[in-house]
């Protein structure tokens, strides 16, 4: 049964992985194909051990999943739902931001 507290969890799970922009990256790479984490380190241009902390992550937030293949390890989104939720989130926060009517916000921060 899903409560107020579970819907919580899942949402603060999944800002914590967004919170940081190498998450992004990876989130957004593996959207479009799963891969190993020597080919995600090369076309971020990170590190393998920082790579690893920030899959890490994603696993433990229930979002990136690890498939064996072989002698290596395959990284992909744990849902398929997971690639739509992002670009729909990234749509809506484009759409908000190019709604906004103050004209003073960027100075402020805040409308």
């Amino acid at each position: 049964m899903r409560t107020v507290a579970s819907d919580i969890d899942v949402l603060a799970r999944f800002g914590r992985a967004l919170a940081d922009p190498i998450r992004c990256r990876l989130l957004l790479a593996l959207r479009d194909a799963p891969a190993y984490p020597s080919d995600l380190a090369d076309s971020l241009g990170i590190s393998r051990t920082r790579l690893s902390n920030h899959l890490a992550c994603l696993r433990d937030c229930g979002l990136v999943v690890t498939v064996p293949d072989g002698r290596r390890t395959r990284y992909e989104l744990a849902d398929e739902r997971l690639g739509h939720a992002l670009d729909d989130l990234r749509i809506a926060v484009v759409a908000v931001e190019s709604d906004r009517t103050c004209t003073d916000a960027e100075e402020k921060g805040w409308c």
